[in-house]
């Protein structure tokens, strides 16, 4: 992990650490998490996406990548909402 060192001026460092404790929190998790959205603008939607689902432990299928076993998939992915369900009958559409 690398550390950054930066200057911001008094009154905005106070700002930022009264947010910090607010929130019960460290200033270093805030600042992490601002600079993280920052440089998430520049991520393309499906880098967003990925990220995304890397953060919540998700592990996303290339498409158009065959699926086995669709029983198996569609248990992999439950409480996931109904995106297997979905991504299964567009499937079926396309036969």
């Amino acid at each position: 992990m690398r550390q950054l060192i930066t200057r911001v001026d008094d009154d905005l460092h106070a700002r930022l650490k009264a947010k910090a404790k607010g929130e019960g929190r460290s200033l270093n998790a805030l600042v992490n998490e601002v600079l993280q959205k920052a440089a998430a603008e520049e991520l393309t939607p499906e880098e967003k996406l990925r990220r995304r689902a890397e953060e919540l432990g998700i592990e996303l299928i290339p498409w158009g990548v065959p699926v086995d076993d669709e029983d198996e998939f569609i248990e992999s992915s439950r409480g996931m909402g109904t995106a297997s369900q979905e991504i299964l009958a567009e499937r079926e559409a396309r036969r």
